[in-house]
């Protein structure tokens, strides 16, 4: 007689470490490229516009596939999904390093975007089925380090690889790289990982998808082309229809609903407040987040520094979010009020930063940026590491799995808008022949000023303080089944808790 097998595999902490090398590849790669810019531009003669795209074309593409991807995995298999994910993701990065052109690059790197948009949600999903309920704060634990580690790790790697030049290869290691980390990732994964899925989970929505993105690109493409091109009349009103398009969606929605199906996005969702001012605050705030980009070109084509120099003068920025990390959750009590007061310190430390530059221009040094930087980092743990709490804890509770979902999608939005806009007045300052000094202060009030904005639409959020999430009231109502995947393992376990906030 053959004995049962475990519930939980014996294997889930070396699967844990396998997927979660796959959401650092992720991470990395989401911030590796800003380091890169100036080398891409001149390599490449890319325009910066085309430059825009290579960043925000990433974090557009995962936005709008991310809820999708999840869905793809409770229907057809986490494992299958990720691996289908990873594999995509290792080819794509292998033709971003060979790319020859601007144009070749951009098209990749939405491609790795859209990639990462089917392994990351998976993560999450197999961690809630393969830990049993007391081991899952530590494997929890070690996927928000994930995330730290590829904030810091991904300039860093770029400073690295680009200092290094391998092989006279320039800029192009930072995406080979990824390539037997990829094939790695894709046998552990094979030989470690279990299969799960969930009974009776929804299709993917391909059309709600389709019209989200139409969106999305309608805000954006105008955003990032329209300098370039003069603002001709259509980028107006392309600007103008994406509300519409956005509106279209939502009675698309709500007919899905009508229908007895489940909805890309529930509907319902909008009724409440709680969900719209996450919404609202999610796309300011984080816009806001492509300071970055502004930064990494300034202090290279501004001033000289090498990649390598540039990755490390902004490590005062993480340093000051792992400070800000251990007490924000202690003050989640104050929910909308935390909000509006971390949102107010980044726009202290960005002015700061700006201040810095103005003082000491062409003469800046590293040190000096540190004061900024730390206090910038304080406010977006203050607000990054508890908004997607602050949210859940104003909507009811069977609403919780979707509007967090929500919310972190748009977060990635919120990124990709930044870039746009930002980027569209940083590098429309340097080519009106400002100089870089000048161009990137300007820049820089663009981002004080979508913090201050984000502090007023935090009083958006429903007031009150914000107790504790109860865990143990959050019990699984759905049925999953877990399937034998590689060696043979299989068992029953319970399905994916919400998503937590990726972090730009």
């Amino acid at each position: 007689m053959v004995a049962p097998e475990p519930r939980y595999s014996p294997k889930r902490w070396l699967a844990l470490a396998v997927t979660l090398l796959a959401v650092l590849m992720d991470m990395v790669d989401a911030t590796v490229i800003n380091v890169a810019l100036p080398s891409l531009r001149e390599d490449l003669h890319a325009s910066s516009t085309q430059l825009e795209w290579s960043v925000a074309g990433y974090t557009l593409a995962f936005a709008a596939g991310m809820i999708a991807g999840g869905r793809l995995g409770d229907r057809y298999g986490r494992r299958l999904i990720f691996m289908v994910g990873l594999a995509a993701f290792t080819v794509t990065s292998a033709l971003a390093g060979l790319a020859d052109g601007p144009d070749m690059l951009i098209a990749t790197r939405v491609l790795q975007g859209a990639s990462a948009a089917l392994m990351v949600p998976q993560v999450l999903a197999m961690v809630q089925v393969e830990f049993p309920k007391a081991e899952q704060p530590k494997a929890m634990s070690m996927y928000g380090m994930t995330f730290a580690l590829g904030g810091l790790g991904g300039p860093l790697l770029g400073g690295v690889l680009l200092d290094a030049d391998l092989f006279g290869e320039g800029w192009r290691p930072i995406f080979y790289v990824n390539v037997p980390i990829g094939l790695l990732g894709l046998l552990g994964a094979w030989l470690l990982a279990r299969e799960s899925r969930r009974e009776g989970a929804p299709g993917a929505d391909p059309t709600g998808t389709l019209i989200v993105t139409a969106g999305l690109v309608a805000l954006l493409y105008p955003l990032v082309e329209g300098r370039t091109l003069d603002w001709p009349w259509w980028t107006v009103v392309l600007m103008l229809l994406c509300p519409v398009i956005l509106f279209l969606f939502h009675r698309y929605e709500q007919g899905v609903v009508r229908r007895g199906r489940a909805p890309l996005i529930d509907p319902d969702l909008f009724r409440f407040r709680g969900a719209v001012g996450g919404l609202l605050v999610a796309v300011v705030f984080f816009g806001g987040t492509a300071y970055t980009l502004v930064l990494t070109v300034h202090l290279q084509t501004g001033i000289g520094y090498s990649p390598l120099h540039t990755a490390l003068s902004m490590i005062p920025f993480t340093v000051g979010v792992g400070a800000g990390s251990g007490f924000a959750p202690q003050l989640m009590v104050l929910g909308r009020r935390l909000v509006a007061a971390g949102s107010l310190v980044m726009a202290v430390g960005m002015t700061v930063v700006l201040l810095t530059i103005d003082r000491y221009g062409s003469g800046l040094h590293s040190w000096q940026l540190i004061p900024g930087l730390v206090i910038s980092g304080f406010g977006m743990a203050m607000v990054a590491g508890t908004l997607v709490n602050i949210v859940l804890a104003k909507v009811p509770r069977e609403h919780s799995g979707p509007a967090s979902s929500l919310v972190n999608t748009t977060i990635q939005v919120g990124v990709a808008a930044g870039v746009a806009l930002i980027g569209t007045v940083y590098f429309g300052q340097l080519e009106d022949g400002h100089s870089p000094v000048r161009s990137a202060e300007v820049g820089l009030w663009v981002v004080v000023g979508l913090y201050v904005l984000s502090a007023a639409v935090a009083f958006v959020l429903p007031a009150g303080r914000v107790e504790p999430i109860d865990e143990t009231a959050e019990e699984a109502t759905a049925e999953v089944r877990v399937d034998a995947a590689g060696p043979g393992d299989s068992g029953v376990a319970t399905p994916a808790a919400r998503p937590s906030v990726r972090q730009p």
